[in-house]
């Protein structure tokens, strides 16, 4: 038998896969209503729909790992998660201290850095 992912990276990749499908779809099919109940002002909602496909197709892939739950399968996917939700925090942090993003600007980037740190510690105890 193939070895497994454990509880925890399974965990993770089952939140994770929940918090994509809302945000991704949020600003896939709903940018504008979106970011002005938050208070995020936008120019172009073209670019926030090509970010909420990118988050929805992380949160999908994130749901296949779940499923398929088999370490040799999702080794490298969890490699990507860490690269990608680390640049995103801070890119995030860069927009937050030096371009004036809302305050709700801090809800991502807690939660990027909260997912850098699980898939990171995750991936060196898998």
């Amino acid at each position: 038998m193939e070895k497994q992912i454990s509880t925890g990276l399974k965990n993770t990749y089952l939140i994770h896969f929940l918090l994509g499908l809302i945000f991704g779809l949020i600003y896939l099919l709903i940018p504008d209503v979106w970011n002005n109940l938050i208070n995020w002002d936008i120019s172009d909602p073209a670019a926030y729909r090509l970010v909420g496909a990118a988050v929805l197709a992380f949160g999908v892939s994130s749901w296949l790992a779940y499923k398929d739950g088999v370490w040799t399968h999702v080794k490298v996917l969890t490699q990507l998660e860490i690269i990608w939700t680390t640049l995103a925090t801070f890119v995030m942090l860069w927009g937050m201290i030096f371009e004036g993003l809302p305050s709700f600007g801090w809800v991502n980037t807690v939660i990027f850095a909260a997912f850098a740190l699980a898939f990171s510690v995750l991936y060196t105890k898998q």
